[in-house]
This record gives C-alpha cells, sequence and structure tokens, in this order.
C-alpha cells in the first residue's frame, strides 16, 4: 500500500486521516489548546503581584562551567591571556571576604582548608597605569593643540564609572566576575575591567593593551562632543587666554543676525556674536575653542583599521589613530 495515501477528509470536523503504512493511521488536529488563555492570564496576573524574580547569576544557572567561560572569554577576544592571570583579574576582595565568613558560620578552620585564590588588586592598579598612561599619550597625539586639562577630562571620561562598566558588561566580564555581590556593583566591575587591562598587559606584552584599549576604550569617543565631557565654566575667558598665548588678536563678539527673540526658543547665528544673557558669546566661544583644538563635529574620523605587523613595535609610545 503507498505510503501517506488520504482515506478520508470530513469538513464537519477539523480532523484528516492519513494512512503512513499499513495499519497505522496518523491524526491531525488543529491545536487549539482552550486552557492556554486562562493560563497565560493567570501567569501574568501572578507577575503584577509579586513582580519579576530577582536576578540570579550566570554560575547558578544551569550549562555553566567557570573554566570554560574563562577560555571562551579569552578566545572571543582574540587574546593571549594567561588563565591564571585571567581567573586572578575576576577574582574580587569582597568575594575573598565573603567566603572567609561562610567558612567562619560553617565551622571550617581557614587554616585547615586555605582559599587557593589571589585577589585582583594589583592587576587592578597595574591595568589602571597602563589604560590611564596610553590614554594620556594616544590624545597628546591626535590633539596636539589640546591642553593639559582637556587631555585630562577626556581620559576621566574613559576610565570612569559609565564608560568603563559599558564596556565591562558588553564584553561579558559581569557573567565571570567573582564578587560578593550581586547584581554587580559599577565600582568592581570598572576595577574588574582595569584588572582583566592588567593581566593582558602582563601576558601579551605592552602592544597588545594598547591596541586592546584603542579598540575598546578610544571607540567611545565616537560621536562625543568636548565639552560633553570637559567642563568649562568661562569658555570666553579660555578662548581669550588660548588666543593670548598665540599672540592672535582678541575676538570681539558680535551678533550677525538673530530669529525669535521673544520666543522660547531663540535663534543666534554666530559669528562670535554677543546677547545681552552671554549665553550666545559662550557658545560662539565654545564653537571656536572647538576649532582652535581640532575637535570639531566634522573632523576627520580616527582610523581604526588594524596596525601592519612591521609597526607593532614595543618601544612605540603610542597608537595613533592619524
Amino acid at each position: 500500500m503507498a505510503a501517506c495515501r488520504a482515506l478520508v477528509s470530513r469538513t464537519v470536523l477539523p480532523l484528516h486521516y492519513h494512512h503512513v503504512c499499513k495499519g497505522v493511521m496518523v491524526t491531525q488536529i488543529r491545536e487549539k489548546k482552550r486552557w492556554e488563555k486562562a493560563y497565560l492570564r493567570s501567569m501574568l496576573k501572578k507577575l503584577k503581584m509579586e513582580g519579576p524574580p530577582p536576578p540570579q547569576r550566570r554560575s547558578e544557572q544551569p550549562n555553566f562551567d567557570y573554566h570554560s567561560e574563562v577560555e571562551a572569554f579569552s578566545v572571543r577576544l582574540q587574546e593571549n591571556f594567561s588563565l591564571e592571570l585571567l581567573k586572578t583579574a575576576f577574582v574580587n576582595v569582597c568575594y575573598l571576604q565573603s567566603e572567609e565568613e561562610q567558612g567562619r558560620a560553617l565551622a571550617v578552620n581557614s587554616d585547615a582548608v586555605p582559599l587557593k585564590l589571589k585577589d585582583n588588586t594589583e592587576l587592578q592598579a597595574h591595568g589602571q597605569q597602563c589604560a590611564s598612561g596610553f590614554l594620556n599619550d594616544w590624545c597628546k597625539v591626535n590633539f596636539p593643540s589640546l591642553p593639559e586639562e582637556g587631555v585630562a577630562a577626556i581620559v576621566g571620561h574613559l576610565l570612569g564609572l559609565k564608560v568603563m562598566c559599558h564596556v565591562a558588561q558588553n564584553l561579558g566580564i559581569e557573567d565571570l566576575v567573582r564578587s560578593a555581590e550581586f547584581p554587580v556593583p559599577e565600582e568592581i566591575m570598572q576595577g574588574t575591567l582595569f584588572a582583566v587591562i592588567g593581566a593582558l598587559e602582563q601576558s601579551s606584552g605592552p602592544v597588545r593593551v594598547r591596541l586592546f584599549l584603542r579598540d575598546f576604550l578610544v571607540t567611545q569617543l565616537i560621536g562625543k562632543d568636548l565639552f560633553d565631557m570637559w567642563k568649562v565654566l568661562d569658555p570666553m575667558g579660555l578662548l581669550v587666554k588660548e588666543l593670548s598665548s598665540k599672540g592672535v588678536a582678541l575676538p570681539e563678539p558680535r551678533l550677525i543676525w538673530s530669529a525669535g527673540a521673544s520666543t522660547v526658543l531663540p535663534l543666534y547665528f554666530v559669528g562670535l556674536y554677543r546677547y545681552e544673557t552671554n549665553y550666545a558669546e559662550e557658545e560662539a566661544a565654545r564653537v571656536a575653542l572647538r576649532k582652535l583644538y581640532g575637535f570639531t563635529e566634522n573632523r576627520r574620523p580616527c582610523d581604526f583599521r588594524p596596525v601592519p605587523e612591521h609597526l607593532l613595535k614595543p618601544s612605540t609610545q603610542s597608537l595613533s589613530s592619524r
């Protein structure tokens, strides 16, 4: 008998019978689950009453192997980490303290069963020093007209909590960090990323860590305005100071053209212009400072292409993006 030959097709009931082989009949239905709507409604009501479930560590979820995850982290970044250093970079002081407290609560002698773990304090300090030195050199090479205050502001922005935590979370560090608290605090995330940078420098050398910082931290400057990172209270005074040091004539603020002065959103066109409240004068000074420091919105984009092998020398002070 031929396989899959239809015998009966009834139009009254939504059932279709097909012969697969001799003596075997398969029934097809519409899969209409009458219980599903009430079940989903009750689960939604329960979610609204109890709230979302508390966050759970990745290590407490199934299918997690810490050693394999650390190895995968190294391969995913295409970096040659020392696994022992990388594991140490993820261990924070608060984690060791919590483990010791749990051991004392269970009456376990810490001398008899010592923790074979080392915290990442030294790696944090080393990584922070490497990152700060490279970013200072990079800013001075790519923005030579920028004063020391501006360089310090950019470096502080890139090494701040917000940027460092954003980079760490997108690299998957949050799933591997060993911390007593969960969700992991921002300070722990920042310190762990510094420790990873320190572990990379000790594992692969200064050239690889500079490329790492260029690819993951310097790229956070894309689309950023200079004065979003550098808070200048008196831009006109700073402009006068810079022009005086260069021997250039001082600016004369003038209003070129305005529209809607009595509305909520007045419009002023900039030469270097003036308005009674001095807001227009300050903005004009900021525009002039951006041009003076080479940090304009239409500036030449940084070149983040891979550096040729013959240019990767350990003696290089910084990897320029020019």
